[in-house]
């Protein structure tokens, strides 16, 4: 599996125009001279930076018998709820990019888990049935699953932007602490200067796992 993809952006456009109930665009990514074109839904589109800036997306890759599909995601928290979106029987890739875009990942989840098939229907290409179906088979792993407590955590902030910290919560909930835990953790390190003007989720997790393990 390729879990990510971190390179320059070469080009990003619209999907097929005939698609309107889906929105969706095409990313190219340029990684050591390699283009891989990568599907994603209308609002990650418009938190990219410029082409020729460098990003890195989430993937989850389809192989089929006459083709192989790619789809990014800027979280990993967002590429997780679209691999539980498409386990549901009738639920394809497009509608979950369909639902992510209209929703986001926090109204999703709670309109999964409250069982809200009015908030999910109103997802072009989401009917009633498909939404009591999302809420039946999807509700009980979600409100007992780690995705459900994403963005709950308490906030550190404006110092990391809410996808890195959707990132880091994530990491540390499959790490196996609770969002108590967390939280405390997050509050503590927030007053390092070491993290004060850093974006490196990779510092953060260092710092969080730290003053875990005291």
């Amino acid at each position: 599996m390729i879990g990510f993809l971190r390179g320059a952006i070469a080009a990003c456009k619209a999907a097929d125009s005939s698609r309107k109930s889906t929105p969706s665009y095409w990313l190219t990514l340029d990684v050591q001279g390699i283009g891989y074109d990568i599907q994603i839904t209308a609002s990650t589109a418009n938190k990219l930076p410029a082409v020729g800036a460098e990003t890195q997306i989430f993937t989850h890759l389809i192989v089929r018998e006459d083709q192989m599909s790619l789809y990014g995601f800027p979280t990993l928290a967002e590429r997780e709820l679209f691999r539980q979106l498409i386990s549901v029987s009738g639920i394809g890739t497009q509608v979950g990019l369909a639902l992510l875009n209209s929703l986001g990942i926090q109204d999703l989840v709670k309109a999964i888990v409250s069982g809200n098939t009015r908030v999910l229907s109103l997802t072009p290409g989401v009917g009633t049935k498909t939404a009591e179906r999302l809420a039946l088979e999807l509700k009980t792993k979600l409100a007992d699953g780690r995705l459900a407590q994403v963005g709950t955590v308490s906030a550190v902030g404006n110092l990391l932007s809410v996808a890195l910290q959707e990132e880091l919560e994530m990491t540390l909930l499959a790490l196996g602490y609770t969002p108590s835990e967390i939280s405390s953790a997050l509050t503590a390190i927030a007053s390092l200067p070491i993290l004060a003007k850093t974006q490196d989720i990779e510092a953060w997790i260092k710092e969080a796992i730290a003053w875990l393990s005291r």
